[in-house]
């Protein structure tokens, strides 16, 4: 099974300092939601793993955070693509629990769900603490630019060593693409 563990905000979608609390706030970044199709037609699973304080500081609610991902999932199936589930983390940061980035919770709950080693697993992220997890994991850490990511970039360079850096999430899909159809295949 081949898949592909994302962060939403900063990935899939512009951030937001003031969190993405409506689908009036929510935009894609360009040519995210045309790589997650691209993903999923070449045979990747696609799964979210995404924190969403917002809800613990009670600056949006659950219906409007489930709108969020219905407008990306509609989005998504225009394209011919889709989200297999989307994990978040909805505590505030003062109450963390093991799902929280970047504590792996939520990246080893994934795998364990679909009877998968972590190490198989890509995670792509924007943030330091999406780093962090998918390391705590045991899963393969992916940065893009976007969002926090060059931010991300600058802050810690020396302890991104190992880790693989891409412009954006259709860089990425596009490298990750051409190196399934380099492998060997096998009848």
């Amino acid at each position: 099974m081949k898949i592909v563990i994302l962060d939403r905000d900063g990935v899939i979608n512009e951030d937001s300092p003031d969190y993405i609390k409506s689908v009036a706030e929510w935009r894609p970044i360009p040519g995210s939601l045309e790589a997650i199709a691209r993903l999923c037609q070449a045979g990747f699973r696609v799964f979210v793993a995404s924190n969403q304080s917002g809800l613990g500081r009670g600056l949006f609610d659950y219906d409007a955070f489930c709108a969020v991902n219905d407008t990306l999932q509609q989005r998504l199936a225009e394209l011919g693509g889709r989200i297999d589930a989307i994990a978040f983390a909805p505590e505030h940061p003062d109450r963390a629990t093991p799902m929280r980035k970047p504590a792996p919770g939520m990246i080893l709950d994934l795998a364990r769900r679909l009877n998968l080693s972590p190490e198989l697993i890509p995670v792509v992220g924007d943030s330091w603490r999406d780093i962090e997890a998918a390391r705590a994991a045991k899963a393969r850490p992916i940065l893009v630019r976007t969002g926090n990511g060059l931010r991300t970039e600058a802050e810690h360079r020396a302890e991104l060593r190992g880790v693989a850096v891409y412009d954006d999430l259709a860089a990425y899909t596009r490298a990750l693409i051409a190196a399934q159809q380099a492998l060997p295949q096998i009848n």
